[in-house]
This record gives structure tokens, sequence and C-alpha cells, in this order.
């Protein structure tokens, strides 16, 4: 049996931009997030447990979310020095041997929340790991069969994770972030509802839909219950975009099969070119040590 991880390229690469020392290679390029990326990869590969591997990128950072709301997040903001290294990080993942894919049109989420759903329905799967520790998986999370994996903690996050974590179950979870809003994404929310209100209201409701208009005929005692069902009230359509723009997609064209998802670190001669670029020789010296 197999568990397959879904690594969130570009949370790796912000992490590894603001948590590795700044260097840079021959030709001035600033390297030292892709170098980190590379170091932290290829160790985890090193697992032998960790066989079937793919990784998405957000290649730009806009995708079909912003032609549907103006606010919704964009690359504006981004250091240049680490916006630079988005190409280098995919030939990193490409070196090392993994499926990568390159998001442009869909999100970097909705590519993992895609594969994340075919493979769990293949029996050859004992579990897909995201991992990622960004709430808006959760959505995605299917009992223990998906789950969320912090690679660092080597903490497990289930469907019993998600609800201690939000107060919601993973069906619930895009309504949540409609409610609550996302700041990382760029996405408002409701004016004062918050995350416990939401989850009291959606628990007892099940969808925003389903909230009525009218505090009165709310069943459940919430504090602020006749402000938040008034401001809801007057913002139906916007937590219906809300509820859209938080939605993860499932019909990203992957073409990937299971068995293409399969990995071995290997010393390739792209892959020690890269290590030559990104003076990285002691990556390429365990590589060549582990065969």
């Amino acid at each position: 049996m197999t568990n397959v991880y879904l690594i969130d390229g570009t949370y790796e690469l912000f992490r590894a931009y603001f948590g590795a020392p700044s260097s840079k290679n021959a030709a001035g390029q600033e390297i030292g997030a892709s170098r980190a990326l590379l170091r932290s990869l290829a160790m985890f590969l090193r697992d032998p447990e960790v066989t079937h591997v793919a990784v998405a990128f957000d290649t730009v950072i806009e995708s079909f979310r912003n032609r549907l709301f103006a606010g919704y997040k964009t690359g504006e903001g981004i250091d240049p020095l680490l916006y630079a290294q988005f190409p280098l990080a995919e030939r990193v993942t490409r070196a090392l041997g993994l499926v990568t894919w390159s998001m442009i049109e869909f999100e970097t989420d909705d590519a993992l929340a895609t594969a994340a759903a075919r493979f769990a329905d293949d029996p050859r799967v004992t579990q897909v790991r995201i991992t990622s520790p960004d709430k808006d998986f959760c959505q995605c999370v299917r009992g223990q069969r998906v789950v969320l994996f912090d690679r660092k903690e080597k903490r497990v996050t289930d469907e019993d994770g998600v609800r201690a974590r939000l107060g919601v179950s993973p069906a619930q979870v895009a309504a949540w972030l409609a409610l609550v809003g996302d700041t990382a994404d760029g996405i408002p929310g409701i004016e004062r509802w918050g995350e416990k209100s939401a989850a009291v209201v959606l628990n007892r409701y099940g969808s925003i839909a389903a909230i009525p208009d009218d505090a009165a005929q709310w069943d459940i005692a919430v504090r602020g219950k006749d402000a938040l069902a008034g401001e809801l009230r007057k913002a139906r359509a916007e937590a219906a975009l809300y509820e859209t723009l938080a939605t993860l997609r499932t019909d990203v064209p992957l073409t990937e099969t299971l068995d293409q998802l399969a990995c071995k670190l290997a010393p390739t001669p792209e892959l020690e070119a890269l290590c030559l670029e990104l003076n990285a020789s002691d990556v390429w010296q365990r590589v060549q040590k582990s065969v």
C-alpha cells in the first residue's frame, strides 16, 4: 500500500525564503530559498516511506479567481528576490524527479485538491497527505484517508483534527472562510462574524444559505446574533461569492497516474548541474551515497 504526498511548492518556497539566509550564485542571482528548498526536499525523499510525490506551484500568483473578485490576492508586495526564484524552485523539484504542476489559470491549492480527490479513490493508496498547514486544505480532508501532514512536526490532521481546529466539518470549511474571511487570499469575510460564531451557526444550520435572515428565527444562543443576522442579510451576494472563492476546485486537468508519481532520489545529470548552480555540493554528495 502507498502513501501519496502532495506538496504545496509555493508555501515551501516562501517558508524557505523567510527561514534561510540570503545567498547568491556565481551570476549574482539570489538562490538562498531555492537551495534551502532543494536541501529540504532531498532530505524528505531519503525517507524510505516517501515513494509517491507530486508538487504544485503558483507559477503566477493570479488565477481565475481574480476575474471574479478584484480584491483577491495578487503578486503585489512579494519581494522581487523571492519572486525571481519561482522558476528556479520549479527546476529544483523537477531535477529531484518529482511530478511538478505549474499553475496559471488555477492555483496550487486547486491542483492539490484535485489530486487528493483522485488518488484517494485509488484502492492502492493507503493515505493521501497534503503537506501544508494552510487552513484552505482542511476542506479536502476525508476521515483518515486524506489528511494534512506537517513535514516539520510530522503531525497529521484528520477529520477530527479539522473539527478541533476550526470547529466545523471539512464540507463546511469554504462557508466558514466566507463568513470569517481569509486575509492571505484577500477574502474580507462578513462584518462582525468571527471564528466561533461562524462555527456555532454553521454547525446548527449546515450552510450559509440555510441561515435565517431574521435572528428571531435562530434557535441557538449566539452572542450578538441580531448584528450577525443583519450583516449577513445585507451581504448575502458577497457571502456566496466569497464561498466560491474559498472553494477549492477538483477539476484541474492533471494527467499523471499514481504510477507516474513514483519517485526515487537519483544522481542525474540535471540534478548535478543544479546542485553546482546552487552551491549545494552537500546535496549532490548525499544523493550519490544514497544509491
